[in-house]
């Protein structure tokens, strides 16, 4: 049995609009689980960013709780909910917000060091995140203004996952790319899953999607479906159809 990693109880968040209360997330339940790829789909607006940011403590809901192992994490205060990002999650998002004056080795470390580790311990950790993704020593003592869009979300991803994060958020990580280097960006979040990370990522990319396990179909605010892919297997036709069928079915 899949150990729960993350759970909501009636999650719900509104806006207010002109005077008039929008809810972008409307009572979901739902539970997440450690070593699972999940996806979260669903048409432009449908609340897709609102759940992750929700989720990963970015944002707090307007009613329900969201609860991390054992701790209820939607009542913190702002810096409480800081400390747990930090220590418990990595994020990945479409822009790539490295610091233009750090070289990219210091955008790194400068995320670790941050929750208080050894920075001999910290520079280990990254050189072997960054031999994983495939950026060289040259590289890393480059400037984010000088990196390719593909190196740059590929760094970005080394930064998320320098504190070995429970859960790694990642929001249309491929959406400003390229086919190619998207590609390789997909095959490297797949790698770190294949290793045990958990991830939740929001896209609606049909390519993206097939690389998790679990996608969640979101519709005017609610889940209105979900499907299980299994393992991802390169090539996999039949994996293409059913993921086709099940967002046929959910009106995509």
């Amino acid at each position: 049995m899949k150990e729960i990693l993350l759970k909501t109880e009636n999650l719900s968040k509104s806006f207010s609009n002109g005077g008039a209360m929008q809810h972008v997330l409307k009572n979901i339940n739902l539970q997440l689980y450690k070593g699972d790829f999940t996806v979260i789909m669903g048409a432009s607006g449908a609340g897709k960013s609102t759940l992750l940011y929700a989720l990963s403590g970015m944002d707090t809901p307007t009613l329900g709780s969201i609860t991390f192992g054992d701790q209820v994490i939607s009542g913190l205060s702002p810096d409480a909910l800081a400390v747990f990002r930090r220590n418990h999650c990595g994020f990945v998002f479409q822009q790539i917000y490295l610091i233009d004056g750090m070289s990219v080795m210091d955008n790194v470390l400068s995320a670790g060091l941050l929750v208080n580790k050894g920075k001999k311990a910290l520079a280990s950790r990254a050189a072997e995140l960054f031999a994983a993704v495939g950026l060289s020593e040259e590289t890393q003592r480059k400037f984010p203004a000088q990196l390719s869009g593909g190196e740059a979300q590929r760094a970005g991803i080394v930064r998320a996952l320098i504190n070995s994060p429970e859960i790694l958020f990642a929001d249309e990580p491929t959406g400003a790319l390229n086919s190619k280097t998207g590609l390789d960006v997909l095959n490297t979040l797949t790698a770190f899953h294949e290793q045990g990370q958990s991830v939740v990522m929001v896209t609606h990319d049909m390519r993206s999607a097939r690389r998790g396990n679990r996608i969640l179909y979101l519709k005017d605010g609610d889940i209105l479906g979900e499907c299980s892919l299994g393992s991802y297997v390169s090539g996999d036709s039949a994996r293409h159809e059913k993921l086709s069928a099940f967002l046929r079915e959910m009106g995509w």
